[in-house]
């Protein structure tokens, strides 16, 4: 199996997957006190087959249970990802007004195309504590976020990672992306987008490295070990004053696969969220991973043939469920070095630079 990155890098690079940003950030915020906090939103035009997994104890969620297998939904339309603690899910609302008014979801009345119900999960993370408690993304936030869904985007501080907080750094928004060019996936792209707000530690108290840069290597980022001084400053930094947390995100792909299969491949990328994060998936934690498939490409996996009892397919999933692990990892990495400094919460690159 050969990879390469897509030419963004990004979740976008996996075709129809756009990804628009909405928030408010006090530029002098303190923990506490000014706003800090936003929703990000994944659209797919036409919709995709989707599934969830959800690992931590304590998630914040809304249509999880539609995104199972065995339920007759069996598309959705957008992916809200917010902060605001449950409060945050009021901004699926303002998705689905977008989407209802672009005539997006699904149709309820053969006479009339502009009756619609869009299908919007989506999941929030606690970050109320950063900024001001009673600012939190709105219905407008979603809708904002919804018409601002493009190719291109922000990571870091913006969107669902505005308030987002890594262990004792500043979280974000990190996306990756994996192209097949060989193998029973040739063709095929998968993508990661994250939002990191774990109370685990995202790097290595020995090193300053990312734990997320153990399996590629510190090189592909750019980085080494950091100095002596260095990691003593940042290894006293204080913890998070609450542990209501979580790391929530969306992996994605252009194959074509049944809800089962996007089950798997959510349920196998939460491996590269416990590679970046430790710990992972605690009591504390929310962790919910969504993924879904666009069917923009559909490589044969004929040349690849199994014994009898097992779909021809599978070798294809395989290999999908391994690039999964490796975006989520390389977008937890991607989000704490985009990050920039919020509320006095340092991000990694004011402790060990670039």
């Amino acid at each position: 199996m050969n990879t390469v990155a897509g030419p963004r890098n990004s979740i976008t690079d996996v075709v129809g997957v756009l990804v628009g940003h909405q928030h408010s950030l006090d530029p002098d915020a303190t923990l506490g006190s000014g706003a800090a906090t936003g929703c990000t939103v994944l659209r797919v035009p036409g919709g995709a087959t989707a599934s969830v997994d959800v690992r931590g104890g304590g998630p914040g969620t809304r249509e999880t249970d539609l995104l199972d297998p065995g339920n007759t939904v069996r598309r959705l339309n957008a992916v809200l990802l917010s902060g605001g603690s449950a409060y945050g899910l009021a901004a699926a609302d303002g998705v689905m007004r977008w989407l209802e008014e672009h005539g997006e979801g699904i149709p309820m009345d053969p006479t009339d195309p502009t009756r619609v119900v869009p299908i919007v999960p989506g999941a929030v993370i606690f970050d109320l504590p950063v900024g001001a408690w009673h600012i939190r993304p709105t219905a407008d936030f979603g809708f904002l976020a919804a018409e601002a869904a493009a190719v291109d985007f922000a990571r870091g501080s913006v969107g669902a990672g505005t308030g987002a907080r890594a262990g004792s750094i500043k979280g974000g928004v990190g996306s990756a992306s994996v192209y097949f060019t060989d193998g029973p996936a040739a063709g095929i792209t998968v993508g990661a987008l994250i939002v990191a707000n774990p109370v685990g530690s995202v790097f290595d108290p020995r090193t300053g490295l990312p734990w997320g840069a153990g399996t590629d290597g510190a090189e592909r980022f750019g980085l080494r070990p950091a100095a002596a001084g260095t990691l003593a400053a940042a290894n006293a930094l204080p913890v998070k004053g609450t542990v209501l947390n979580t790391t929530i995100g969306v992996v994605a792909t252009d194959a074509a696969l049944d809800p089962a299969g996007c089950r798997r491949l959510a349920a196998t990328a939460h491996d590269g969220l416990a590679r970046a994060i430790r710990p992972a998936h605690s009591p504390l934690d929310g962790d919910t991973l969504f993924a879904l498939a666009t069917g923009t490409a559909s490589p044969s996996a004929a040349a690849f043939p199994l014994p009898p009892a097992f779909p021809a397919d599978l070798l294809v999933l395989d290999e999908l469920c391994t690039a999964a692990a490796v975006c989520v990892e390389r977008a937890i990495v991607d989000a704490i070095l985009s990050a920039t400094a919020v509320a006095g919460i340092p991000s990694y690159t004011d402790l060990f630079g670039g």
